[in-house]
């Protein structure tokens, strides 16, 4: 089975008042290669729960078949019973081409912000720099992407 990019669940939880909690925030890291280039192994994402997708959003959700494995995947288009998702990455496999259109139910929310770690043993001035530079960023929707995919 190809390699998914999965997420451990880490997070804020934000009290709503009522009894109960919802999460409207949390944290997830990337494994994998299938969102390369727009992700990487290691790559640390911020997710709003429950909020909107369009085409174009990267998202994460539960794996169809496997629903204790969360995967990170861009929706592509929206389809009758739920969302068709695939990876940047057209040669890691693990998406809609595998499983087919994801329910809605299993979509839990859009990507809003990504965070690269620096790697080990960096310190020349100008990896810092570059690192610096490019290592936080908001992660919108990227429409051009997901009509190259639904091309494939």
């Amino acid at each position: 089975m190809p390699e998914l990019s999965q997420e451990s669940e880490h997070g804020s939880e934000h009290e709503s008042g009522r009894a109960g909690v919802a999460k409207l925030f949390g944290w997830v890291a990337v494994t994998g290669p299938s969102m390369v280039p727009t992700l990487y192994h290691g790559d640390f994402l911020v997710v709003r729960y429950g909020n909107r997708v369009r085409v174009g959003d990267i998202v994460v959700l539960r794996h169809p078949f496997q629903q204790d494995l969360l995967v990170v995947k861009r929706a592509a288009e929206r389809r009758e019973g739920g969302w068709w998702v695939l990876g940047d990455n057209a040669f890691a496999g693990g998406d809609s081409t595998d499983y087919g259109t994801v329910p809605h139910d299993l979509i839990l929310g859009r990507v809003r912000f990504r965070y690269r770690p620096l790697k080990p043993g960096v310190r020349s001035p100008l990896a810092l720099l570059r690192w610096a530079l490019s290592a936080a960023r908001l992660v919108g929707s990227d429409r051009s992407a997901s009509s190259r995919l639904r091309a494939r």
